[in-house]
């Protein structure tokens, strides 16, 4: 099975539901939450987490995980700005599929702001 490895800013609210699932699932979207955006690589993830999650709520987070490649096939690579900005969009609905694709665990690779 080929794996592609995708990254995810979070703040510490939903460092604490990863964790709470063993490190296996992102959780639910919220209602004024339509997407789920998994990034494309680390730099942009680093990006969103300095600049949007630290100043939002106090820290954030880069979580790192590998999802199966030919689930990832149902999603075009949506790039929102410039040449790293590129992102999947995953309909909450679909998040549930979604997490059963990831193979291992998600990590976090880096902190910013008040860790915990």
């Amino acid at each position: 099975m080929e794996l592609t490895t995708l990254y995810r800013p979070v703040g510490p609210d939903e460092l604490v539901l990863i964790e709470q699932s063993g490190w296996k699932k992102f959780p639910p979207r919220k209602p004024d939450q339509p997407i789920f955006y998994p990034v494309m690589n680390e730099a942009y993830a680093i990006q969103i987490s300095v600049e949007w999650n630290v100043p939002a709520y106090g820290s954030g987070f880069v979580t790192k995980f590998a999802v199966n490649s030919d689930f990832l096939k149902r999603y075009n690579i949506e790039n929102v700005g410039g040449e790293i900005h590129n992102e999947l969009w995953v309909p909450a609905e679909e998040l549930d599929e979604f997490n059963d694709n990831i193979i291992g665990l998600i990590e976090i690779t880096q902190s910013y702001g008040h860790t915990r």
